[in-house]
Order: structure tokens, then sequence, then C-alpha cells
């Protein structure tokens, strides 16, 4: 089988990851209401964040070089499925940003609107907070631009 094959049943699974999550997280709306659909699919998602986070346990509480090298290493193809950027790898922390989603990208190819993307988002993105957390570390996630949807931006710290 070729790279290039391999590739696109790559993304062929994150875009089937995302569907998955819209229609169960529909089927957890439509049976508990919105804000217990969301409570309860983030905890199932932080919990598999935190079954991550054990790898990265042995760079706690401030080997962010270590953190970085182990993070990046493990994001599919060569990092170019998430694309990113590290803003910041110092004694402090590590910041990363986030210039693609394969999740945001399916679910906006599926015409889901801002506001449906942005609670997807919320729900799915609670998966870094169980993987650092899990870690050890003191975690952030904001939006850059401030206030956008654009792109996602982790801040990782010691606790």
């Amino acid at each position: 089988m070729s790279e290039e094959t391999l590739r696109k049943e790559l993304y062929a699974a994150n875009e089937n990851r995302a569907i998955l999550y819209k229609l169960i997280f529909d089927a957890m709306v439509d049976e508990f209401g919105l804000e217990k659909a969301k409570e309860v699919m983030k905890k199932g998602i932080y919990k598999r964040g935190e079954q991550i986070g054990a790898n990265f346990k042995q760079f706690a509480p401030a080997d962010f070089s270590g953190l970085r090298d182990a993070f990046l290493g493990g994001i599919p193809d060569d990092t170019k499925m998430f694309a990113p950027t590290v803003t910041k790898c110092d004694a402090e922390g590590l910041d990363i940003e986030f210039d693609n989603c394969p999740l945001k990208n399916a679910w906006l190819k599926m015409g889901l609107s801002d506001e449906e993307c942005a609670t997807l988002c919320e729900v799915a993105g609670i998966i870094d907070f169980g993987t650092f957390e899990g870690a050890g570390f003191d975690f952030k996630m904001t939006a850059l631009p401030e206030g956008s949807k654009e792109k996602c931006y982790l801040k990782i710290r010691s606790k």
C-alpha cells in the first residue's frame, strides 16, 4: 500500500471520528438535553485524554522540551494533520498553536454552523485537558485570535 493511500485512509478515519462524535452527541442531546450531553460526553473524552497523558507523565513537572518532542512526535502525518507551531518552549512552559483541525474540517464539510462547531470543539477539545492535566501539568486552551474560532492555542505549565 502506498504512502498516499495510507494518508487518505488516515484522514478518512479522522473524518469518521468527527462524524461519530456529532451523531453520538446529537443522540445524547435528544435524550438528555444539551448541557447534560456536553457533561457526559466530556467525561468520557477527558478519561481518554488521561490515558494518553500517561505517556507524558515522565516529563512533569517541567521538562517542556521533552514534552514538546513527545507530543509533537505523536501527531499524525508528520504533524501535518494538525499543523502545530510551537510559539514558546522554555523553563516556564510550552505553548502550541494549531493551524488545522481535521475534526472541525469534517464538521464544516457536514455544513454545521459556527455555533455547532464551537460546541463540538468544546466537547472534543476536552481530550487535551485530560491529556495534559492527567500527565501532571497545568493546562489552558484558548482560541486565536482571542475570541475567534479560527485556531486552538494550548498553554502548558507546571502545576
